[in-house]
């Protein structure tokens, strides 16, 4: 599933009261550092499944010539969306989808943030929590 025009808010219980740039663990890139840096360095460049495909390549090092075959298989079966990720989920940070459903990150603690939570013409959608209530 890919949004428009919707604002993804930090998960109610995220512990993060300002934006964390999330860092790779043993030298390696995690899922959460790869997607920052895919969105932050490229705003409203990729859409969801583009983010999803390149995380995908990077995080277990994948190098074919066939991407279009592969991309086809991942997608074979549904992917969570960005509301489950750990951007939102644990570092602090809201994604929003513009008209094409390409997305760009804002810190919880920046003004952009509040203007996409008061502007009534965005859907907004919560980050799903960490556990249960």
């Amino acid at each position: 599933m890919s949004y428009k025009n919707t604002f993804i808010t930090a998960s109610e219980d995220s512990t993060a009261t300002s934006a964390i740039i999330p860092q790779p663990r043993n030298e390696k890139p995690t899922i959460a550092s790869i997607e920052y840096n895919l969105i932050k360095h490229n705003p409203y460049t990729y859409t969801q499944d583009d983010v999803q495909f390149r995380t995908y390549i990077e995080k277990y090092q994948i190098t074919t010539d066939n991407l279009a075959a592969l991309r086809e298989e991942i997608f074979s079966k549904p992917k969570a969306c960005f509301r489950a990720s750990p951007l939102v989920k644990k570092y602090g940070w809201g994604i929003h989808y513009d008209e094409s459903g390409k997305l760009a990150l804002y810190e919880i603690d920046g003004e952009a943030y509040q203007s996409f939570l008061e502007n009534e013409q965005i859907t907004k959608l919560k980050g799903m929590r960490s556990k249960r209530k």
